[in-house]
């Protein structure tokens, strides 16, 4: 049995290995000594827990043998039997915690982030991108919705491959979509092919009823497909829906960097940071013979990261499969999970999800309103 002193003594010196092994999260840069939560020790060994704030399964067991293996080859530090060292196991888990939103807006139920897609310039992918990366955060461990913010031009249902009708359960609320684990809601489930005509307020009016109606059940993420543009809706977004953050996604064509500085000096202008670039349809490869050409350019998502102080997340290729699983319904992610262009997904996503997480917490639900009578 292992007093309670020797236990804080033994937790000191594994963060001091830590420390001193130079072991770090490649996504945010510290030091897997700041990660560890808790180590127990028993006869049956020693059990080292580390907690990362961003979803990132897929490395798990990698960054858990580095951190084993510095711990065994410090052993001669430890005042512990060569047992206890020799059984060493490493837990990772997963804590997606809520970050600051803007100023005086209210946080919805069930959702911990809210991010918005966006690019500014209609034809760039920005709605099939938004999907594939709410599938690669998911399959990286979080619990993601999607909402379909383009009122006039819902297009996630034909992505999802999904025609059903949203339940109403109490008459005042509705159940969110479930499709390939994903929590989703459009316009598009209720409208089916109807041509919204609908006025700029009742189009705004329908997105807020969406997101403030809809039972979103304990996100880690939700992320918003903004329509293209930087008009009443992305107004209103900034000003009414609680946004920690925004994503653009462009093609390197000059056209359509031109749309997207618009969409980041908006999103500058309302203090809703941008976490980065997405460089889409950044060259295609030839199926035949391999060959790699530039259609639309070159250097465009990473000179805009430049211009803007902020990080291309990655580019994604033009490709014939995702394409095809834009207009089957089935995602490329779901029909080969563990090919090249899958594994750009889940790079991107790890990537912005890891920066999200150092950006400023939020802790205000923890606490019940302080009510001052004078």
């Amino acid at each position: 049995m292992i007093k309670q002193f020797e236990q804080k003594k033994i937790e000191q010196m594994i963060k001091d290995v830590l420390l001193k092994s130079g072991i770090s999260d490649v996504y945010t840069g510290q030091s897997v000594a700041e990660r560890l939560t808790g180590v127990e020790c028993s006869e049956g060994g020693l059990k080292i827990t580390l907690c990362l704030n961003y979803p990132c399964q897929s490395r798990h067991v990698e960054l858990a043998e580095k951190v084993k293996n510095a711990l065994q080859a410090q052993a001669q530090l430890f005042e512990l039997s060569d047992d206890l060292l020799n059984t060493v196991t490493v837990m990772i888990e997963q804590r997606v915690q809520a970050q600051r939103i803007q100023k005086n807006l209210k946080r919805i139920n069930g959702v911990k982030n809210i991010i918005a897609i966006a690019s500014g310039k209609g034809g760039v992918g920005k709605s099939t991108t938004a999907l594939n990366l709410a599938l690669a955060l998911q399959a990286e461990g979080g619990r993601v919705g999607i909402l379909d913010a383009d009122i006039y031009g819902p297009s996630q249902p034909h992505l999802l491959g999904a025609d059903t009708h949203p339940e109403s359960k109490d008459k005042k609320s509705i159940e969110p979509v479930e499709r390939f684990g994903l929590q989703t809601m459009s316009i598009g489930y209720l409208l089916e092919d109807q041509a919204v005509i609908w006025r700029a307020p009742m189009a705004t009016g329908a997105l807020l009823q969406l997101l403030q109606d809809t039972r979103w059940k304990d996100l880690d993420y939700l992320l918003l497909d903004l329509p293209p543009g930087t008009g009443d809706i992305q107004l209103t977004m900034s000003q009414k829906i609680p946004v920690s953050a925004a994503i653009m996604i462009t093609t390197p064509q000059d056209i359509a960097l031109l749309d997207v500085r618009r969409g980041v000096h908006m999103f500058n202008k309302v203090n809703v940071s941008v976490l980065g670039i997405i460089e889409n349809m950044s060259t295609h490869i030839c199926r035949q013979c391999g060959h790699e050409e530039a259609i639309f350019g070159t250097g465009g998502g990473q000179h805009l990261a430049d211009e803007f102080d902020t990080e291309l997340l990655g580019q994604l290729p033009l490709d014939l499969a995702i394409r095809q699983g834009a207009d089957t319904g089935e995602s490329i992610l779901l029909a080969e999970p563990s090919g090249e262009i899958s594994q750009h997904y889940y790079e991107i996503a790890r990537r912005f999800a890891a920066k999200l997480s150092l950006q400023a917490k939020d802790f205000s639900h923890h606490f019940s309103n302080i009510i001052v009578e004078s």
